[in-house]
């Protein structure tokens, strides 16, 4: 397998790199990608999971031929980024793609404070601040842009904004420097000045200037103490808790361990709707730096009648309230301070600090993009400030012309239960549905003379770029991905059912008779073929799939009323037939957790005609 020299040599590469890249959606969409004189050169992807590894390594470095690098380890690792930077080498990363886990805040499911997953965005972004793309894409579900009633969101955005051109920070300090003290003591405009260039830089330099910024706040701690009695000032359980809670915020990495320590604990265990949860999120509440300040800010309050300088007290309570903010509201609290004239000149050079620029967050539709599904998923779309704001995905299907699950589907109803399936085999459509079959274009546009959507899934649509001349094959563990007496070949993969017993053919078949799973409880209770499951969803031929999940069963068929296989879910996400799916076909309980077999990687993946979409508006705004 090689890329086809008339492909490259007339364009120019556009690298990237896929964090949280699972079994590689967003990965096949920008490959699939291009214009006339760009494409793109997958450099690197990274995953936790080692299936997810496997499925990447035979699709991309053995299939397609691609040096592309794979790093399995778990972002929030000390070590990810310097493993991640050893194995770019020098080569520069023009965008860089991702979509942190988001089971913790899914619409779909119940949500849980202090899940570990919630922090994934912050070290996703830790990889931008040090790879400066020109662009990056952070992709998530929906059910985002409520949480916390918007202010997740909220916290998200600040973040990017809060990533900075560390270049242009000294025309700003130099500013306030000359400004700030027409408005402030010379107390507060030290603090500010700190603040500011805590927030943004990173490593050892931000080290150093947050030891400046607890040297002031220590100082300030002893000013408003002088006068009170030692006596006093030692068993005065208020000003105990200034003296120990400026350690306890000093101490942030001893602290952000016992934190992690204990989200991966609850997180582990699955604590939730018992009796652990409400004490453990109160431990780890306890530890914040929100809750230590409060305290802080309470006891200050307090203590203002046991000293002579009340004005020094209201400016440490200012300090503490500064400590917890991010860059951008630093900036924000600044331009309260600052006259019209002075505000003007200001605003032109946070304008320039900021780094990246971005549009509020963006909602897909999966069926505007050729993929016959109605899911949703949500974009954050970061542009670097030398780059072309992106505040849309233009849709690339109408909606009369969005693919039916039939046309996804038609051709693989040629399977029963406890079957596998090796190699396509004529099957006639459905004569009610047969007009729904229509030629398109590969990303799915309808076109005379074109090819079905089921043809291009089979003939693949990358075929543009590479040359086929290898076949596809699938290994169970990446232990035989080293002996290719192991490789199994076929010409059609993924395709297997289980083998159900007669109550659950019979359960499924009263469902999809009565049309709606509510509509059919009452026969299922009748003949005692009652289910735990919350729901099962008919197919309709003539539309959109719901979101495809990682349950073989929470769909069935709409004419053999069975589960979908794997690769008719992954007909449903807009794969090509061959992507294979490596490793365990399912498996059951807490093991999906771990082992993510192939409906875990089909259900999590990102539908690629949607990653091609958003991959070719990159192309065309990238300079």
């Amino acid at each position: 397998m090689a890329e086809k020299r008339e492909f490259t040599q007339n364009r120019q590469k556009v690298t990237f790199i896929d964090l949280f890249a699972g079994a590689g959606g967003i990965s096949e969409g920008f490959l699939q990608a291009y214009t006339e004189d760009k494409y793109y050169d997958f450099l690197l992807a990274s995953d936790i999971n080692t299936n997810c590894q496997l499925t990447h390594e035979v699709r991309y470095n053995h299939q397609l031929g691609l040096p592309t690098e794979f790093l399995c380890q778990d972002i929030m690792e000390e070590s990810f980024l310097s493993n991640l930077l050893d194995k770019i080498g020098e080569k520069r990363v023009d965008v860089v793609t991702g979509g942190p886990s988001c089971q913790s805040f899914s619409l779909a499911g119940s949500r849980s404070k202090f899940d570990k997953r919630d922090n994934l965005f912050y070290h996703y972004l830790k990889v931008i601040k040090v790879l400066r793309p020109k662009y990056f894409v952070m992709e998530n579900v929906k059910g985002i842009l409520t949480k916390d009633k918007g202010k997740f969101v909220d916290r998200i955005l600040s973040e990017i904004s809060s990533i900075i051109d560390e270049a242009a920070m000294p025309y700003l300090q130099a500013f306030l420097k000359t400004k700030l003290p027409n408005y402030l003591s010379p107390f507060m405009v030290k603090l500010w000045l700190t603040k500011l260039d805590v927030e943004a830089y990173d490593g050892l330099a931000s080290d150093s200037y947050e030891r400046g910024y607890f040297d002031l706040l220590n100082r300030q701690f002893k000013v408003i103490t002088q006068g009170i009695s030692y006596k006093e000032s030692k068993s005065n359980q208020d000003i105990n808790t200034i003296r120990h809670g400026l350690l306890l915020l000093q101490e942030s990495s001893q602290r952000e361990v016992i934190i992690q320590s204990l989200v991966n604990l609850k997180t582990h265990c699955n604590v939730n709707n018992d009796h652990f949860v409400e004490q453990l999120n109160d431990s780890i509440d306890q530890m914040c730096e929100e809750r230590i300040i409060r305290r802080m800010l309470s006891s200050l309050e307090t203590i203002k009648p046991l000293t002579r300088y009340p004005q020094d007290v209201e400016e440490m309570e200012q300090a503490l309230k500064v400590f917890a903010l991010r860059f951008d509201d630093c900036l924000d609290e600044i331009k309260k301070l600052l006259n019209r004239t002075d505000l003007v000149a200001f605003q032109g050079l946070v304008d320039n600090v900021h780094l990246y620029r971005i549009h509020q967050p963006i909602v897909l539709t999966a069926a505007d993009y050729g993929v016959p599904q109605n899911r949703e998923r949500v974009l954050f779309i970061g542009c670097r400030k030398d780059q072309k704001l992106i505040t849309s995905i233009p849709t690339t299907i109408k909606e009369d012309d969005r693919v039916t699950v039939f046309e996804a589907l038609w051709d693989l109803d040629m399977i029963g239960y406890g079957e596998t399936v090796e190699t396509y085999r004529a099957t006639s459509p459905i004569k009610q549905y047969q007009s729904l079959l229509r030629a398109r274009t590969e990303d799915s546009v309808p076109i005379k003379g074109g090819q079905m959507y089921s043809s291009w899934s089979k003939y693949g649509r990358l075929r543009h770029r590479f040359e086929f001349d290898s076949e596809p094959f699938y290994v169970k563990t990446r232990g035989e991905l080293s002996s290719r007496l192991k490789y199994q070949h076929m010409e059609l993969f993924n395709h297997q059912t289980s083998q159900q017993n007669a109550n659950v053919r019979r359960r499924l078949q009263v469902i999809a008779e009565a049309g709606d799973y509510d509509s059919a409880k009452p026969q299922l209770k009748k003949e005692g073929l009652e289910s735990n499951k919350r729901n099962y969803t008919i197919l309709n031929p003539q539309g959109q799939s719901p979101t495809v999940c990682t349950m073989p069963d929470d769909f069935i068929h709409y004419a053999a009323h069975r589960p979908l296989t794997v690769r008719e879910m992954a007909r449903l996400q807009s794969f090509d037939d061959s992507f294979v799916f490596q490793g365990k076909r399912q498996t059951g309980g807490n093991k999906r957790k771990v082992e993510i077999p192939q409906y875990t990687l089909v259900g999590n993946a990102v539908p690629p005609l949607m990653a091609r979409a958003i991959a070719n508006e990159i192309l065309n705004k990238i300079d």
